[in-house]
């Protein structure tokens, strides 16, 4: 049996240390706060920074998880909580980025605006594994509304999570861990 190591990080990112110390590939367990956001409630914020407005929530080095939760069982705090495509953040990303955000978690590929974005700001996006959302949600301990509640699933909250499992897709310096494994497996 092989057993791959995985890095403990907390969350919210106290220093831009721990996000370069980032490599594409790495196996992670997220501790602490993130936030969760999809479409609806990205093109909301975006709205906001045009009209130069605050967000909802201080985003400075904060990490936006990519998931529309379903509603929690009577004995739960939430219901299954799988990561959505990140790809349909994308142009909305680069400007989150801009105002300090330094993580995403989601699932499949960013666009190079992103990927160059992430660079530009030191950050790091995460992939979540895909149809694991009632694993994924046994991490979640906690879980609190904070903003766009009309937006049902897609709305803004604030989640305390507990080795929260994920993989470094892009890092800092512009590594792609697809590409990577790709590269990788086809010698």
């Amino acid at each position: 049996m092989i057993i791959l190591s995985r890095i403990k990080i907390h969350v919210p990112f106290m220093d831009e240390e721990t996000v370069i110390s980032l490599k594409a590939g790495d196996r992670v367990l997220l501790s602490g706060t993130i936030y969760t956001a999809r479409d609806a409630a990205h093109k909301r914020m975006a709205e906001q920074l045009e009209q130069r407005k605050d967000l909802p929530f201080d985003i400075k080095n904060q990490v936006i998880y990519y998931v529309g939760p379903t509603p929690a069982k009577p004995d739960k705090v939430i219901g299954s909580a799988g990561p959505t495509t990140s790809g349909r953040m994308d142009k909305y990303t680069p400007s989150l980025l801009d105002c300090g955000l330094k993580g995403m978690i989601g699932k499949g590929y960013r666009s190079q605006d992103v990927i160059d974005s992430i660079v530009k700001n030191k950050a790091v996006y995460f992939g979540a594994i895909g149809g694991s959302g009632a694993l994924v949600a046994r991490t979640i301990k906690k879980v609190e509304m904070v903003a766009y509640e009309d937006l049902g699933t897609e709305a803004i909250r604030k989640m305390v999570v507990e080795d929260f499992p994920a993989v470094v897709i892009n890092d800092s310096e512009g590594n792609d861990w697809y590409e990577q494994a790709k590269e990788q497996f086809s010698r």
